[in-house]
């Protein structure tokens, strides 16, 4: 790093953008960047794909869209002007003419309506939740660096980052930055949230600083995009030091700090409030994560109301409390559908529920659906309807009075499986699958429970009554069912869930506590049995999976994008 005196402001402009809404992205980059001039910034720097925002997948196919692409562009340029000594840094897709993919994943940096700087990745993700080799061809492995009033900032896009210790890819960017000796280093990102993450990025981005002795300015998207969650939490790190700065974490901001003789302060020439290594708490994490990414989900497509089905369990409670907090209590409705072998108390459970949450029950009661239904089966096929055929009648005609009651309200249809359920299948295909958005499909049992005390305490009174809380999962399909009926104790099952779902993604003391458990386990005889049972289960479910709604990440492994199985397989 050099030894420059001189000072520049730079604008960490954490923004919440649309996939594929070009025209509303720029107009939130064009007001940003008015915003860092007003504060006097020599440099804006927007996230990784900003305008077309993370990520677009096929869209980048589409026939014209990277025409739009480069209008919205030409857009940014023609602003760019009204501020001429302003640097924007600027994430997008870009064109390329030789073989291999016709795009690349880049930043550009532009001044006074002029590009001056053009970067491409050159380490594409694929793996987990990416796929980026689909659409993109990697960067020349070279270091572009920019003078900006006599400081040497070197750019990096979020992968390139992320392989200091050389060992998921061969190339490592990071070495190739350091030896053209920039004086600051600027990495925009799309890094989706989930448990750890944080802690993560700021592990392996204070390390790479310390060990190449440079500053960093870390600039990461926000909002909900379909399964993925982006907390925003940009950050500042010094050499020696650590993180020094770190942005609003689930919420847009646009924040200007001095970069002055190799250190962050704020423009006032302070250090940065202190960051806390520890940030939040696992439950109010996954509170959160799921509140905002309902939020833009129901947002973004055209939704401002939910419906929920409530059986009185704790399942539907917990999802019904999240849907109030991101949507407000005027905006969801909860719809109870009693059969013959509902309890009485599932009924005033959801009462109780929905009075403390602020929202009207509505009743839709299955008796005389089911019994028609069942007289019909018999007199068409010759038999009556019982067992597991009877049991998942009544979980989809709940489906579809639910669908209906979406269809003709305009609701958005929240289903409330979780982890553990969707795992081994304890669901009903067509039934209490059906919906647009699960919010708790990546939470195990156990963790729903926590959370649901979680939001009681945080709300200082209970929201969740402690009847719900108290009784024994149940889904009430025939006389005196009870879930331990069919699967192990959801302590025990999570546990083995974990291990082989997540395995080695899970965090270090996680996986380590699940390993013990189940060594433990498989010293009987009778354990390792369900053992197998339970692998063959998840194995045989994959097409309940594949069919069902998407479901919010919280994790680092969830179902959906970040764990692709085959349908059609054989189990050894």
């Amino acid at each position: 790093m050099s030894s420059t005196s001189i000072n520049i402001n730079i604008t960490v402009a954490q923004l919440n953008f649309t996939i594929g809404d070009l025209t509303g992205n720029a107009a939130k980059m064009i007001q940003a960047a008015r915003q860092a001039a007003a504060a006097q910034a020599d440099i804006v720097v927007f996230s990784e794909l900003a305008l077309t925002a993370y990520y677009p997948g096929d869209l980048l196919d589409d026939s014209g869209f990277m025409a739009r692409v480069e209008s919205a562009f030409e857009t940014l340029l023609q602003a760019s002007r009204q501020s001429p000594a302003l640097h924007w840094v600027i994430g997008l897709p870009v064109r390329r003419a030789a073989p291999g993919k016709k795009l690349r994943n880049a930043l550009r940096v532009i001044r006074g309506g002029q590009v001056l700087l053009e970067y491409a990745k050159q380490l594409l993700p694929t793996y987990n939740i990416f796929d980026e080799r689909r659409h993109f061809e990697p960067g020349e492995d070279a270091a572009q660096v920019l003078r900006i009033r006599g400081v040497r900032a070197g750019f990096l896009i979020c992968e390139d980052g992320w392989n200091d210790d050389a060992q998921a890819y061969a190339v490592n960017p990071f070495e190739r930055l350091r030896s053209a000796a920039p004086d600051l280093v600027i990495a925009v990102n799309a890094s989706p949230s989930h448990t750890g993450q944080r802690a993560q990025r700021h592990r392996i981005f204070s390390a790479a600083s310390e060990r190449h002795q440079l500053p960093i300015v870390y600039v990461n998207q926000i909002g909900g995009h379909d399964q993925l969650v982006f907390d925003g939490a940009s950050f500042a790190v010094e050499p020696q030091v650590g993180v020094v700065f770190e942005a609003a974490r689930f919420a847009e901001d646009v924040v200007t700090l001095r970069f002055d003789k190799g250190r962050f302060l704020t423009l006032a020439g302070a250090a940065p409030a202190p960051v806390p290594a520890e940030g939040l708490c696992v439950m109010a994490f996954y509170q959160r994560q799921i509140v905002l990414g309902l939020r833009d989900y129901a947002r973004r497509c055209g939704f401002s109301r939910a419906v929920v089905g409530c059986s009185g369990g704790i399942d539907s409670a917990l999802t019904l409390a999240l849907a109030v907090e991101a949507l407000g209590a005027a905006n969801v409705a909860a719809i109870t559908m009693p059969s013959a072998f509902s309890s009485a108390g599932s009924v005033d459970d959801s009462e109780i529920l929905c009075r403390n949450l602020g929202i009207a029950l509505l009743r839709h009661p299955i008796h005389a659906l089911v019994a028609e239904f069942s007289g019909g089966f018999q007199n068409a096929f010759g038999q009556p309807l019982q067992g597991i055929a009877l049991e998942n009648l009544q979980a989809r005609l709940r489906g579809t009075a639910l669908m209906a009651y979406s269809n003709s309200f305009g609701h958005l249809l929240l289903t409330t499986g979780n982890k553990s359920e969707l795992s081994v299948g304890y669901c009903t295909l067509y039934g209490d699958t059906n919906g647009g958005l699960g919010l708790i499909g990546d939470l195990y049992k156990t963790e729903v429970f926590v959370l649901a005390r979680h939001l009681n305490e945080a709300a200082g009174r209970e929201l969740i009554p402690q009847a719900i809380l108290d009784k024994a999962p149940s889904a009430e399909l025939a006389p005196g069912q009870k879930d331990e009926d069919s699967l192990p104790p959801y302590p025990v099952l999570d546990e083995l869930l974990k291990l082989l779902i997540e395995g080695r993604d899970l965090a270090h003391d996680e996986y380590q506590r699940a390993s013990d458990f189940v060594a433990q386990l498989r010293a009987d005889p009778e354990n390792r049995a369900m053992m197998e049972r339970i692998r063959g289960l998840i194995a045989r479910n994959e097409y309940k999976r594949r069919q069902a709604p998407p479901v919010i990440r919280l994790r680092a492994r969830a179902f959906g994008a970040g764990r692709q199985m085959p349908i059609a397989a054989h189990l050894e």
